[in-house]
């Protein structure tokens, strides 16, 4: 049942074992004085990630969580998140990684710009930006992939694969979620040219991403290769309705 008392902002964040991290991430984001609810949604994480929100939820207001059966995947913990923040009339909707690589403190920065912006993305790759701990190969990736969805998909926006973003909720009720076909990290992708397509603005603030300061990365090789499809996916659509507007001019 929907608060009284509901804040304007919700800050979505999937987890799946991090019990390390969960609970100094929420005091991170609580002890920011700013009105922020906080949504966890937890795919049945066996270290007991969901238990430990459901004691803070004792502790902080406008803290919730949503409990998973089993491990789903990143992008439909996402769309779980946008759909409880829509239904709960949320305007403004964040995301966010559960492991402190995307620090708290850049919260304000992203708000800040949710004027001027539809989506705003806590970016690497803008002046100001960074990441560390990093290992030259996975720069390498990182670098490739970002630059291969703005040449094939013509994403003005410089990271493109980034889940620190906050939008407005009429990109979210824009979207047809049941017409995704990406999960994991290639959702992030699919989710930005979707927006490009009803041309909605992406802006970017600079961040630095830090890589996790304790537990295990969920990226894989299974992961690269299913934004690699999303990329020749969304790649043909768009050179489909490239060819379908010339054909209307001439």
């Amino acid at each position: 049942m929907e608060k009284a008392d509901k804040h304007e902002v919700l800050i979505v964040i999937p987890t799946y074992n991090e019990a390390e991290n969960i609970e100094a991430l929420v005091r991170a984001i609580k002890g920011i004085r700013l009105p922020l609810d906080v949504l966890v949604v937890d795919d049945a994480s066996p270290d007991g990630t969901g238990e430990i929100v459901e004691r803070l939820m004792r502790q902080f207001e406008g803290l919730f969580v949503l409990h998973r059966p089993k491990k789903m995947g990143l992008g439909t913990a996402y769309i779980a998140g946008f759909q409880y923040a829509l239904a709960h009339r949320y305007k403004m909707i964040m995301t966010m990684d559960s492991d402190f690589s995307h620090h708290p403190r850049y919260i304000p920065d992203l708000l800040a710009q949710s004027t001027a912006y539809d989506i705003v993305i806590g970016s690497r790759y803008v002046p100001g930006g960074g990441v560390q701990n990093w290992s030259i190969i996975r720069r390498a990736v990182s670098f490739v992939a970002n630059k291969l969805a703005r040449a094939i998909l013509g994403l003005s926006s410089y990271d493109n694969t980034a889940g620190f973003r906050l939008y407005n909720r009429r990109v979210l009720e824009a979207i047809h979620f049941d017409r995704i076909q990406s999960n994991g990290y290639a959702f992030l992708v699919e989710m930005l040219y979707l927006c490009k397509k009803s041309h909605f603005n992406i802006g970017e603030v600079p961040i630095i991403f830090e890589d996790r300061r304790v537990g295990k990365s969920k990226i894989s090789k299974t992961e690269i290769l299913m934004a690699m499809k999303t990329l020749a996916i969304y790649g043909f659509d768009r050179l489909g309705s490239r060819t379908g507007q010339a054909g209307k001019r001439s």
